[in-house]
């Protein structure tokens, strides 16, 4: 099994390190990880570190840094646009999303959401979401953690401006004849792929993202969950870019 990883605001710019609070609990209670055993460490930008726990504390773990690294930013940038699903359907996809190493996660209010989200829930449901995705990084030895848009939620119109800027659009929809297996790929910039809720993408919110540029494709002739149709077209473009 590889070393587990942990994320740190900054890695140490000694060969000694001190981990604690909620990494260092997960390290020594939880995983109970003893002398002598590695670890890795990450600051969720890219640079990590590989370690050996020298000491076991209550709650914390003495490590000694034995080799550094970084890892570039993918490219291109992989940007999934979520219609905000209810119950945890949302976070499952937020999970498998950033298993298979997608980079940014954009909460969309379609109009077919069955929740909304408003003031403080909205609030703390993308807490939940920014969690759920440094876990699952975490789970997946990612040095880069995904980044969850700021805004609570996003609307269709700031969907569609981010589309136009985009180097691709993808809109996943049912009815579409182009494949996302076929489409054609940029090597640089950002790709853009929206992923509707569970009542789906509302015609009008179609014609807007068509308008910026967003293509409507398919993955197959199977119509996916809202929780499941991002992970599957990542996995597609992630074996497409070379990334697997």
């Amino acid at each position: 099994m590889s070393a587990p990883l942990f994320l740190v605001e900054a890695l140490p710019t000694g060969d000694a390190l001190t981990l604690d609070g909620p990494e260092g609990h997960h390290a020594a209670t939880v995983q109970r990880l003893r002398v002598g055993e590695e670890l890795l460490l990450a600051d969720g930008r890219g640079g990590t570190a590989a370690a050996v726990v020298t000491a076991v504390g209550r709650g914390s773990l003495e490590v000694t840094i034995t080799s550094r690294g970084y890892a570039d930013a993918s490219v291109p940038r992989l940007v999934t646009v979520q219609g905000i699903a209810k119950g945890d359907r949302g976070e499952l996809a937020v999970q498998a999303m950033t298993e298979v190493g997608v980079d940014e996660i954009v909460p969309w209010a379609a109009s077919r959401s069955v929740t909304q989200w408003r003031g403080d829930r909205g609030v703390r449901a993308r807490e939940k979401w920014v969690a759920t995705a440094r876990e699952a990084a975490k789970q997946a030895r990612r040095p880069w953690l995904p980044v969850v848009a700021g805004a609570p939620d996003e609307s269709t119109a700031t969907v569609a401006r981010r589309i136009a800027g985009a180097a691709a659009g993808f809109v996943l929809h049912e009815e579409a004849e182009d494949r996302l297996t076929t489409a054609e790929l940029p090597s640089t910039g950002e790709i853009v792929l929206v992923v509707g809720p569970e009542g789906g993408i509302a015609p009008a919110e179609l014609t807007a993202f068509a308008e910026a540029g967003g293509r409507p494709v398919r993955l197959g002739p199977a119509v996916l969950r809202t929780s499941t149709a991002g992970v599957a077209a990542l996995s597609v473009l992630a074996t497409r870019l070379g990334r697997w």
